[in-house]
């Protein structure tokens, strides 16, 4: 029994071990040549002007949150679509369910115009 977990437990250990050694790898070989240019901030090649310190708007993250769950709507759409051969009417009704629960919440968040730029 032990013999058919070793795979898993080898891929544990490297799992576990390769950022160290890659870490390490990369102090070992990194160039040491600080220089007073090479420790200023960058920002697109330009220097930054006054505060550097921005709030952005809750409405960008709100984008992306709606991103998010429609990203990952999609995958389960792609699991769902290789499995329904073997699922018949049960997934399909399903899949209906979660359809509509995430049009819901599109419609939910449109109509508090969380999806428009002001």
């Amino acid at each position: 029994m032990l013999h058919d977990y070793g795979h898993v437990g080898l891929l544990l250990v490297i799992a576990l071990v390769f950022p160290f050694i890659a870490i390490g790898a990369s102090y070992v070989i990194h160039p040491r040549r600080p220089s007073a240019e090479k420790s200023l901030p960058y920002e697109c090649g330009v220097d930054t002007v006054g505060s550097t310190w921005v709030q952005f708007r809750a409405s960008y993250f709100l984008y992306a949150l709606i991103f998010v769950v429609f990203d990952i709507e999609t995958i389960f759409l792609y699991l769902w679509a290789v499995e329904y051969q073997q699922m018949g009417l049960f997934a399909f009704i399903e899949m209906f369910v979660f359809l509509a629960i995430l049009v819901a919440g599109l419609i939910y968040a449109w109509k508090k115009g969380a999806l428009e730029w002001k």
